[in-house]
């Protein structure tokens, strides 16, 4: 069953959260003749944070600098890091559980003075 444009219909959806997280909802909509669910998720972040590290180590030494990270959603997070820039390390990936907070171990280690 193909539908054009002018068959569609709006549904409207107000969502308020009231924290970070991962909202899940299902919508049952019924007739006489078709029963529909849509499975809806909604990923809510906090305001966009910006944070200024400054390292200061001798050339060929390494320096970590643990970055705490809080999950206060309802959700377990599984989260990809990606460094960009010569010299700084860190584990590709990160588990972080609901309430929890773990620390990323951001390494840098110059190969020269800089």
């Amino acid at each position: 069953l193909f539908l054009d444009r002018s068959d569609a219909v709006e549904l409207p959806i107000k969502f308020i959260p009231r924290y970070a997280g991962c909202y899940h909802c299902q919508i049952l909509l019924k007739s006489s003749c078709d029963v529909r669910v849509y499975e809806i998720e909604c990923v809510v972040n906090t305001d966009h944070a910006e944070a200024e590290l400054e390292f200061l180590t001798p050339a060929y030494q390494a320096v970590v600098q643990n970055i705490p990270i809080s999950n206060m959603s309802s959700q377990d997070w599984k989260l990809e890091a990606i460094l960009e820039g010569q010299g700084f390390y860190g584990p590709p990936l990160i588990n972080v559980g609901s309430g929890e907070t773990a620390l990323y171990p951001l390494m840098f280690k110059p190969i020269a003075e800089c």
